[in-house]
């Protein structure tokens, strides 16, 4: 698969899961503590999607990795909410089985996007150390 198309899929991937936690959110009780990990959930896995949607349209490898970064951080925190919903026993684990096992998967493909993108900075980095080294000579 093409690079633009995986990018694609993975922007509608994002943008799906972030919207199964919107109906998470909308089935949970309306208890305090239920809607306050609800919302958290809501901002950062909302913030997943988005800060993958803006990585995609990223100007240089630089701002790829910054934005790749932050999608790494907020998937793991929607994570930590996930699992705050389960062990304060207010989601059932078979309803959060799916979501948590998608959001770990997606944490997974961030993972190694983050660290191929710092690889290929890296790689940056050094051709222009070599190319200001031969104009120097």
């Amino acid at each position: 698969m093409e690079e633009f198309q995986y990018r694609e899929n993975l922007k509608q991937r994002t943008k799906q899961f972030a919207l199964r936690v919107i109906k998470l959110y909308q089935s949970l009780p309306k208890t305090i503590e239920s809607q306050v990990i609800g919302r958290q959930i809501l901002d950062s896995s909302s913030s997943v999607a988005a800060n993958y949607r803006a990585a995609c349209r990223a100007r240089s490898n630089a701002e790829f990795y910054s934005k790749i970064c932050i999608v790494v951080e907020e998937t793991d925190e929607t994570m930590f909410w996930l699992e705050m919903l389960l062990e304060a026993g207010i989601v059932d684990k078979d309803l959060l089985q799916n979501l948590y096992q998608e959001n770990e998967e997606i944490l997974k493909i961030m993972v190694v996007a983050r660290k191929n993108s710092q690889k290929k900075k890296i790689d940056e980095k050094e051709q222009k150390k070599k190319a200001k080294e031969l104009m120097r000579k």
